[in-house]
């Protein structure tokens, strides 16, 4: 089930422009383990998959390989969902707002993601 796992999670990681070691400051393991997850060495648990969900802002099902849409369905097309119960307008308007948080939220991840990868003296300054 988790054949996918370590080139999505690699590629979650180099998106938002991270070092392992960064990353796995981040996430909450060694840079070791996380090069294990990359890898395929090792298989993750729970607690790290719902971590790294969170922090990359995707779905379980997506991070495993389960489905191509990042956001998992109701995520992805809150429109379509909405509009089958007779409500196109407001699905229209939470879509547009879904999709600006997701670039805030996009936004305020990478730039964690550079200062915790500047040396401690530069972050400083």
């Amino acid at each position: 089930m988790l054949e996918k796992f370590p080139k999505r999670l690699s590629s979650l990681r180099k998106e938002r422009k991270l070092s392992q070691r960064g990353a796995a400051q981040i996430l909450g393991v060694s840079q070791a383990l996380l090069s294990h997850y990359e890898n395929g060495v090792r298989e993750p648990g729970l607690e790290f998959v719902a971590n790294a969900c969170s922090f990359y802002g995707v779905s379980a099902d997506y991070i495993m390989g389960r489905t191509d849409l990042r956001y998992g369905a109701v995520a992805e097309r809150p429109e379509e969902l909405l509009a089958f119960a007779g409500k196109a307008a407001l699905a229209q308007e939470l879509a547009q707002q879904a999709a600006i948080a997701a670039q805030q939220a996009n936004e305020a991840w990478a730039l964690l993601g550079e200062v915790i990868s500047k040396p401690q003296n530069e972050v400083d300054k």
